[in-house]
């Protein structure tokens, strides 16, 4: 029986690959790469020639190619997956073909290495013991600041990758619905010779992005600190719970998320928020 490799491949510096993808290009029966040519030029820059068939991996043609993908596994050959940059699946291609694989009970494995995510979690200079990873943030500026209020009482860091096109107006928002205090850090071009780390509150990161922020861009936020109240003071989180309403979250969603964060009880939360709609 054949076998899926997850492969991470670098994010900038060739020097991160790991042995093991080298090994992989070189023996694979097949290939699947977001870009083929990007494949080729990280293979020749490694010394190294893919050993099998190269095939096109991307959110266009994924559907198409997973049968295929998942017969060549079941017939008995190799498939090596990689992407760009980074680990495949984590906002990039690759889980519907793992969820394929892992359904026919097939063996799949991961060839571990770069990761823009936890790369700019140890760069971000916040406490990161606990994060959250939420991929792209919503285009729309309603739906962003809607996401962002969600983030209002989220005690874990959040890290986000977002176009260099928008981390301006993203920033510009989280200052108003996060405030200006809360930390962060914008990490751009990892691991490549311009790479740049801009750590700050969200008000001096939102006013040097305000220039313009070029390059891979992913973002590092700050978890809210722990609400510390007691239960009968509970209606004072009633405004919050409004407001997070008001962007369009569901109540008993919020109140639940409040709740926790402040440790108090979610029915009497719950039965605050309604009787001050009375």
């Amino acid at each position: 029986m054949g076998r899926l490799l997850v492969a991470a491949t670098p994010l900038g510096n060739i020097g991160d690959a790991s042995q093991r993808l080298v090994d992989a290009l070189a023996t694979a029966d097949l290939v699947a790469a977001e870009d083929t040519r990007k494949l080729r030029s990280l293979a020749a820059g490694l010394g190294v020639a893919p050993a099998g068939k190269v095939v096109s991996f991307y959110d266009a043609v994924e559907t198409v190619r997973l049968p295929g993908l998942v017969k060549a596994v079941a017939s008995g050959q190799t498939v090596l997956l990689v992407t760009d940059a980074g680990m495949p699946s984590v906002s990039d291609p690759g889980y519907r073909l793992v969820a394929a694989c892992v359904a026919e009970d097939l063996p799949v494995t991961c060839l571990p290495g770069p990761s823009a995510v936890v790369t700019a979690l140890a760069l971000s200079g916040v406490p990161v013991d606990r994060f959250c990873f939420d991929g792209f943030p919503p285009r729309k500026p309603g739906e962003r600041r809607k996401w962002l209020s969600a983030l209002a009482t989220e005690t874990r860091a959040c890290v986000f990758f977002e176009s260099p096109h928008r981390v301006a107006a993203t920033l510009a928002d989280a200052v108003e619905v996060l405030g200006a205090d809360r930390r962060g850090a914008v990490c751009r071009q990892l691991t490549k010779s311009d790479e740049q780390v801009r750590r700050g509150t969200l008000a001096e990161l939102a006013a040097w992005a305000a220039d313009g922020v070029g390059g891979e861009v992913t973002v590092v936020f700050a978890g809210a600190e722990p609400i510390a109240v007691d239960v009968t003071d509970v209606a004072d989180l009633v405004p919050a719970v409004q407001s997070r309403v008001a962007a369009g979250q569901r109540l008993k969603d919020v109140v639940a998320e409040v709740a926790a964060a402040a440790g108090v009880s979610k029915k009497a939360l719950y039965d605050s928020v309604v009787a001050a709609k009375r």
